[in-house]
């Protein structure tokens, strides 16, 4: 996993980066419906290098958007250590200086899983989405924003397939609850080796220790196979994304339930 030094940024080639990441997420935008008109869009902002990114993003396309939408922005505050993140005084700040609301909801997930519960990466995720999705309905955000990028789908895309059996991933638009919620991947289709330049540019002050976990979990088995695969080919993410399209739609003409339907912890 690509980590990021503090840096006081290049402005300037922040935003020349973020022209060319933008049409990333306009790209999106457009492929897969992520916006509407009057959408109140609630970001899930951890604070690392992937939720920051596009955060600025979302923020930036504003200005070129043929949509209209507001955003507000939720930064869940746990009681566990969960990785690399800009201070929460700074991130105050930044909101504040974009007239950005900003929501920090409050977990507890030490006790469980001191006490082997459940595995640390799970109950934490559950939390987290769990506050995120109640802070959602609070402020009658119909959507929620995720920090996921290609490199993230292509590995749901390998963990369903290897452990799973099924062909799946993490889809950029996927209702929940029967429609009346509605997780987006505005990054679906930026890769995170393209998020890291943007985000030592912008200066994101980024600091603490890599999550223990995400050195031993099943996914960083596959994000290491990826990364032996790129060496070869540098579209092998893009070959999977393809795939999974492909199989999405031959399964659409024969009429039969996609896989994705009833998503997995993992597809969320």
């Amino acid at each position: 996993m690509e980590t990021i030094d503090h840096q006081q940024g290049d402005q300037s080639r922040a935003d020349r980066l973020a022209h060319y990441l933008l049409r990333a997420v306009n790209k999106a935008n457009f492929r897969f419906g992520l916006l509407a008109n009057g959408d109140r869009v609630l970001v899930a902002v951890s604070g690392g290098k992937d939720s920051m990114t596009m955060l600025d993003l979302l923020h930036r396309y504003r200005r070129m958007a043929p949509q209209r939408y507001r955003l507000l922005v939720a930064h869940v505050v746990s009681d566990w250590h969960c990785g690399q993140a800009v201070p929460r005084e700074w991130l105050a700040r930044w909101c504040q200086e974009r007239s950005l609301p900003l929501y920090t909801p409050a977990v507890e997930v030490a006790n469980d899983i001191a006490e082997g519960r459940s595995s640390p990466c799970f109950r934490c995720a559950w939390q987290r989405r769990k506050a995120l999705f109640d802070l959602a309905a609070e402020q009658s955000c119909a959507k929620v924003a995720f920090g996921h990028h290609a490199d993230d789908i292509a590995e749901t895309t390998l963990l369903n397939l290897f452990y799973s059996g099924r062909i799946a991933r993490m889809e950029p638009n996927m209702r929940l609850f029967d429609g009346a919620l509605t997780v987006i991947r505005p990054l679906a289709l930026v890769e995170e080796r393209d998020i890291v330049p943007f985000a030592r540019a912008s200066g994101f002050p980024i600091a603490g220790e890599p999550c223990p976990e995400g050195l031993t979990s099943r996914r960083a088995t596959v994000k290491r196979v990826l990364r032996e695969l790129e060496r070869e080919s540098r579209g092998v993410k893009r070959s999977i994304f393809r795939a999974v399209e492909m199989h999405k739609r031959a399964l659409d003409q024969v009429g039969e339930e996609a896989p994705w339907a009833t998503p997995t912890h993992d597809d969320l």
